[in-house]
This record gives C-alpha cells, sequence and structure tokens, in this order.
C-alpha cells in the first residue's frame, strides 16, 4: 500500500476538470475561465443546433443563439415538436451550473465580491461579465480555501457541525429577508407590473435562497442541510403569506411551487458558497436584493404573450346538419365529473346564440362567467368560426378569502379566437374538430402551458363530447 497522504496523490485530469467545472471550492483563474466559457459555449451551440435539426430541419443562427433575450433567439426556430425547448432547457442545466459556479469563484479569485459572479444569469449582462470575468487577473489577498471549509478538499462535509450562539438569530435574519424580497416581488411583478414571467418565478426564488443561505452562513460555515432548510422555509412563508394576504390562491401556489422551491434550493447551494468565499462577512447581498426591481421592469418591457393553438378531435354518429345545431348553442351540461374541474377551473355550463350569421353573438356560460363571442365565420353546416370579446376569470381560487386578488385571474390567460369545423364521413357520421387560440402571458410558458392546454383541452372534451351526446339521439 502507498504512504502517500490522500490529498497529495495527484488527481486524474477528468477529476480536476470535474472539480473546477461543478464543484464550489477550485479557485478560478482567468485563463481557465475563458478556455471553459469559450469550448462550453461552442459545445451549447453544437447541441442546440443539432435539436433544432432534428425537429424542425432548419439550422440555427449562431447570431441567435447569441441573442440574450430568450424570446428573441427562440423566433427563428419554428414552432414543430413540443419537446424541442423542453429538451433544450434541460440540456442548458448543467451549462448554466457550471457558468454561475466558475463565475462566483472567479470573481472571488479576482478579489471582487462573490455575488458579482451572478450577473452571468442576468440577461445582456451577463456577455459583458463574462468578458471582465475573463480578463482581471488573480490579487493576492483573493479569496483562498479556508482549513475549516466544508468545501476543502478531502473533507467529508458530515463531521462539520458549528455551534455558534448567533445561529438561529442568523437563520431568523435569513428567512425574514427572504420572505421580505419574495413578498415586494410579488408586490411590484405580480400586483403592480401584472407580469408573471422569469424575473418572479425564477429570479426571486434564486436570490431568496441565495441570501437566505448567505446571511445564515457568513458569520461562521453551516451545514449544506441547514441552508437548504432555511431556504425552502422562507419560499413556504413566503406563499402562507400570499395566501393569508389575499394575494394568490392554494391551486396555483401549489403549482408554483416546484419550480421555485426547486430555485431555491439552488440559491441556497450557491449563497452559501458566496458567503464561505467572501473576504469578508459584510458582502454585496443587497446588490442581488436591489437589482430585481430592474431585472423584472426589463422582462415586462420585451415580454410579448405567445398565441397558443389547442385542437380537439372527436367522431359523431350523426350528420353535420344535426351536429351544427347543436354546435350553435346547447342546453345545460351535467355538473363535471373530472378532479380537475373541481379544483375551481372554470367549465362550460350552456351556450346559446343570438341572431344568425356573422355577426351573431354566441355566448357560452361558464362557471365563472359567459364568454362573449361574435360570429366572423358562418358556413352552415362546415364551419363556424368567432372571435372572444370578453371573458370570465379562468379559474376560482381556492382561499379563505371570498376575493382573491390575483392579477392573472383577469388576464395572463386570454382566449382570443375559437373555432368549430364539421367534415361530413361515409355512413353520415361527422368529424367535429373544436380549436381554440389563446394568449398565455406566463413564464416559463412551457412548464404553464403544459396546464393551459390541458385544461382547454379537456374544456373542449365536455363540450364535444356534450354535443356528440344531443346529436346521436334519436
Amino acid at each position: 500500500m502507498s504512504d502517500t497522504p490522500p490529498s497529495s496523490r495527484p488527481r486524474s485530469p477528468v477529476r480536476e476538470v470535474a472539480r473546477l467545472w461543478f464543484g464550489l471550492e477550485a479557485p478560478v483563474g482567468r485563463r481557465a475561465y475563458l478556455i471553459t466559457g469559450v469550448t462550453l459555449m461552442a459545445l451549447k451551440y453544437g447541441i442546440d443546433a443539432l435539436l433544432v435539426y432534428l425537429a424542425s430541419g432548419v439550422v440555427f443562427s449562431p447570431l441567435a443563439y447569441l441573442n440574450p433575450i430568450f424570446t428573441f433567439r427562440t423566433k427563428s426556430i419554428p414552432v414543430t415538436h413540443p419537446w424541442l425547448f423542453v429538451a433544450m432547457g434541460i440540456a442548458t442545466l448543467p451549462f448554466l451550473w457550471i457558468g454561475v459556479s466558475m463565475s462566483i469563484r472567479r470573481a472571488a479569485n479576482a478579489g471582487l465580491s462573490p455575488w458579482g459572479g451572478l450577473t452571468f444569469l442576468v440577461p445582456g449582462l451577463n456577455y459583458l461579465a463574462m468578458i471582465v470575468l475573463a480578463a482581471i487577473p488573480e490579487r493576492g489577498d483573493a479569496w483562498k480555501p479556508d482549513p475549516t471549509s466544508p468545501y476543502r478538499a478531502g473533507g467529508p462535509q458530515e463531521k462539520i457541525q458549528p455551534k455558534i450562539e448567533g445561529t438561529l438569530r442568523s437563520a431568523l435574519l435569513g428567512v425574514a429577508t427572504a420572505v421580505a424580497v419574495g413578498l415586494g416581488m410579488a408586490g411590484l411583478s405580480a400586483c403592480t407590473m401584472e407580469l408573471y414571467g422569469w424575473s418572479l418565478f425564477f429570479v426571486t426564488p434564486f436570490v431568496m435562497g441565495a441570501v437566505s443561505a448567505f446571511l445564515l452562513n457568513r458569520d461562521a460555515p453551516q451545514p449544506l442541510r441547514r441552508a437548504v432548510t432555511v431556504a425552502c422555509l422562507s419560499v413556504a412563508l413566503t406563499g402562507a403569506a400570499m395566501l393569508l394576504f389575499a394575494l394568490e390562491g392554494l391551486v396555483c401556489l401549489l403549482m408554483a411551487t416546484p419550480i421555485a422551491g426547486v430555485v431555491a434550493v439552488i440559491g441556497a447551494i450557491l449563497g452559501r458558497a458566496i458567503a464561505l468565499q467572501a473576504k469578508t462577512p459584510r458582502s454585496h447581498a443587497a446588490a442581488a436584493v436591489l437589482m430585481l426591481p430592474g431585472i423584472v421592469s426589463a422582462e415586462a418591457a420585451v415580454a410579448k404573450p405567445e398565441l397558443r393553438e389547442v385542437k380537439t378531435v372527436i367522431e359523431v354518429d350523426a350528420p353535420p346538419d344535426r351536429v351544427w345545431e347543436n354546435v350553435i348553442g346547447f342546453g345545460e351540461l351535467a355538473p363535471p365529473s373530472e378532479w380537475f374541474f373541481h379544483t375551481g377551473i372554470a367549465y362550460p355550463v350552456r351556450a346559446r346564440l343570438e341572431g344568425e350569421g356573422v355577426g351573431a353573438v354566441r355566448y357560452c356560460e361558464f362557471s365563472t362567467g359567459p364568454f362573449v363571442e361574435p360570429i366572423t365565420v358562418w358556413d352552415k353546416p362546415n364551419r363556424l368560426a368567432f372571435d372572444v370579446s370578453k371573458q370570465p376569470h379562468a379559474m376560482k381560487e381556492w382561499s379563505p378569502f371570498q376575493y382573491v386578488h390575483a392579477p392573472h385571474l383577469d388576464g395572463s390567460l386570454r382566449s382570443k379566437h375559437g373555432q368549430f369545423l364539421l367534415t361530413e364521413l361515409p355512413g353520415g357520421r361527422t368529424r367535429l374538430e373544436g380549436t381554440t387560440w389563446y394568449e398565455l402571458e406566463m413564464s416559463p410558458n412551457v412548464y404553464w402551458a403544459f396546464w393551459s392546454d390541458s385544461a382547454i383541452h379537456a374544456i373542449h372534451t365536455r363540450v364535444l363530447e356534450h354535443v356528440k351526446k344531443l346529436s346521436e339521439k334519436k
């Protein structure tokens, strides 16, 4: 057996690269930062370009890839397979971790505040930040791994059990600060600017986790599990406060929890690393908080809702003429049996038509109120199309209060147009197709669109099945 201590044995190149990219201990010099940045940027472009080409046959432009605004970057990509953006998002995660963790350590290595590394996450500033971090040389008084750090080489994290009198005070300060950040951003982004975007669902919980973990660890290192607990508690208390103040309902809070919880944990891991790398206990955490209003304002200036299409098809054992009469209006539907309609999601109850032909108005009554639908195409018995001039709330929130002041109920999901298409089939049958075009102003769009598309498809199915039942009556 070798008498060489494990800490002095040479590490393999693969392990060294893994520590540099995915660890939180190894100092990052400007040469390693520059080479890693250029290499991984080229690799990430290659992966995205390959995915786009496989999905659509289109070559993803390098200039489009370099656009810092995600919505602008994806405009050149034709909407083909729904899995494309999901696959691109999953492929981004390891690159994102490498970029932000190395930027934090590079900032510390250059004698700057480690918080400066978080500018890697700010669209538009990230390229400038990377250039600056790659240019600044290492300072002699820069941070070096502390011998007591849980990140030191060969130091098992489980043995670190610091005991300081101020632990509880630091934890309470971290939670209180993070909750204040969360409620403040909810008030600014959702209630004032009516924006439910990346800054609210991603940036805010990330900053909450980072700040709470930083304040917990700034005076003395704490185990990682405590940092994660403080971050998760901050998110939970923020949600509880929003429910208590009637700013949100329970269902929407539960839907946002998977995003906020995971992002807050990532923020806690990096916030703890920042605290352990900062040269002084007093660092620049306030700067991360003060950046939030600017980020949400910038997002509001460029955010544009996406027009989505949801189509549902069934076959009816009746000719188009008979089906048409039940499409333009129908009587009371039975109470819904589907579980999701019992969560408060609005569902159709009845429909009636005033007038006939183009210019007539169809009123589709939902559980939360009527949709007002002026007829734009009257092609009896083949096609009925309409606009939506007025719509009720998309759902009734679960809340201890009768009214919930959630702006997304009024306009984050807006129905724009609708259509019924009837196609005659052999044997006196009809192919009945219902389509809704709507705008969704919530990000990440892929996540929220899964829920909205599913709800609209369920609404279509409820109406089309009712029309089918009425039309097939002898």
